[in-house]
């Protein structure tokens, strides 16, 4: 007898059965706007267009990076889904957008069903608080380029929002105040230089409990990538935002630059907001210098908001009625693009 496909390492019978156990995760994130159903070759969304008059769509793709690693050697992947859709909605919001719908990409190098359906229900709780649907993706079972355990795990978000709406405001002057809103971890950035430390230079395990954080390394690594959505919807309904900056790669430094107009610089103020655990161990274990934490680690700061002085009350009330302790960390100030740590 010949070989079939199962020989050589895709078992199409276990991707039919890790769509059958999707498939009411899916269906939980449909909106009235979605239309068909999972299986088909394309997703289908009909556009909001009473809804807008001159409609911008914002579009994103990402990733979580080694996150996935810590994620594999627990056998927790629940969450990882919702790190990314976390994440892809945080990256269209600093644009004033909302999120219409999501798709995704998994691959493997050996399909487990189990393993697939509880990516995809992080990934559906992730857009059900989100608001968007996940209308479709693909999962593809490659032998040979991932190793049989490990998978990636991609996502693909596009959002709308009014032309008039849209963020950074050119009207971010010398003067604006900077707020930030609480991370609860890393998020989904620098755990290349966190497993190092913990696990090269610790020699620590994901079940290593450390007093310091109260749990494991690996529960402290999991920790979620939060939404801001949901936080920020009526401070931007209201127009109390001039600019939003999604603390991820290149944190600090790199990420508030990219929203501020020539000659206005960022002025962070450090000891305004309490700095997490994690990245108190991970300078002091890792012997990091203060200007790579700040390059590479969000600190205990995921969203940086840009508020005009004469708005700042309302911002305040805005974010409190929201549930949010928010911190004012800093102002803009004349001078090169750029960000200066005081």
């Amino acid at each position: 007898m010949g070989l079939n496909y199962k020989d050589s390492g895709v078992n199409i019978d276990a991707g039919n059965e890790a769509v059958r156990r999707m498939k009411a995760h899916v269906r939980a994130t449909y909106t009235p706007l979605v239309r068909g159903d999972l299986g088909s070759f394309g997703g289908l969304f009909s556009f909001p267009t009473a809804e807008y008059k001159k409609p911008i769509l914002v579009a994103s793709t990402d990733g979580v990076g080694t996150k996935l690693k810590i994620a594999v050697a627990m056998g927790k992947h629940d969450t990882i889904g919702y790190d990314l859709v976390s994440h892809c909605i945080n990256d269209i919001l600093v644009q004033g957008a909302t999120p219409l719908f999501f798709l995704d990409y998994i691959g493997l190098g050996k399909l487990d069903p189990e393993v697939v359906e509880e990516i995809v229900s992080g990934l559906a709780a992730g857009c059900r608080e989100g608001g968007c649907a996940l209308i479709g993706g693909e999962t593809a079972e490659m032998p040979g380029i991932y190793a049989p355990g490990d998978y990636d795990l991609v996502g693909t978000i596009i959002g709308v929002v009014e032309e008039e709406d849209l963020l950074p405001k050119a009207t971010i002057a010398p003067g604006d105040l900077l707020y930030g809103l609480a991370s609860v971890g890393l998020h989904t950035n620098g755990y290349t230089l966190a497993r190092k430390i913990f696990f090269d230079l610790y020699r620590g395990t994901v079940d290593t409990y450390l007093p310091e954080l109260g749990r494991t390394i690996g529960e402290e690594l999991l920790a979620p990538h939060r939404c801001y959505a949901p936080l920020l919807k009526q401070a931007l309904a209201r127009g109390l935002v001039k600019g939003l900056a999604h603390l991820t790669g290149g944190s600090f430094i790199e990420n508030i630059p990219r929203i501020l107009p020539a000659n206005c610089r960022a002025e962070i103020n450090k000891g305004s907001w309490p700095v997490l655990p994690v990245f108190k161990l991970l300078a002091g274990i890792g012997d990091v210098p203060e200007d790579e934490m700040y390059r590479t680690f969000n600190m205990g700061i995921g969203m940086v908001c840009v508020v005009a002085p004469e708005d700042q009350a309302e911002f305040e009330a805005a974010l409190t009625t929201a549930g949010e302790k928010i911190y004012r960390i800093g102002r803009i100030t004349a001078g090169e693009t750029g960000v200066s740590l005081v």
